[in-house]
């Protein structure tokens, strides 16, 4: 299927501002180069992302003697991720899009995980008193 000059939408048109039907390539996210040099070993080029692995991968073991720490360090290692972002110029595979994008995305994942696990019965670490009328007002 063509378009109306004529252009199968394969190939590119130029001067034209529209984006291409079928794109042959993506463009690396800003911030989303090696986070040490080229001649480092692989893991050290990538230690944002090791690092947030780590935090989720104790978080994990510790909720398995104590749910509500484990998901606290979760949430934590998810906040930490969107510091790296905001902070650091080069985070490797923690860049997945626009600096912006990444960090209010891991922020906003970790601050709800973090909330959610701090809330959790049976006793609560936090209480939102605001939370048990909106909870009566939807189920009444």
């Amino acid at each position: 299927m063509g378009t109306d000059d004529g252009v199968p939408p394969t190939e590119s048109r130029p001067g034209s501002r529209r984006f291409p039907v079928f794109t042959r390539d993506t463009a690396r996210p800003e911030g989303g180069g090696r986070a040490a040099p080229g001649d480092a070993p692989a893991p050290a080029r990538q230690w944002p992302m090791l690092v947030v692995a780590a935090g989720v991968l104790a978080g994990l073991l510790v909720a398995l003697g104590s749910f509500r720490a484990g998901t606290v360090t979760i949430g934590l290692a998810v906040l930490a991720a969107g510091l790296m972002r905001w902070w650091l110029p080069s985070v490797g595979m923690l860049a997945v899009r626009s600096r912006f994008t990444d960090v209010l995305t891991y922020g906003v994942l970790g601050i709800g995980i973090t909330l959610l696990a701090m809330m959790a019965e049976p006793n609560p670490w936090l209480t939102i008193p605001i939370l048990d009328d909106v909870v009566h007002f939807l189920i009444d």
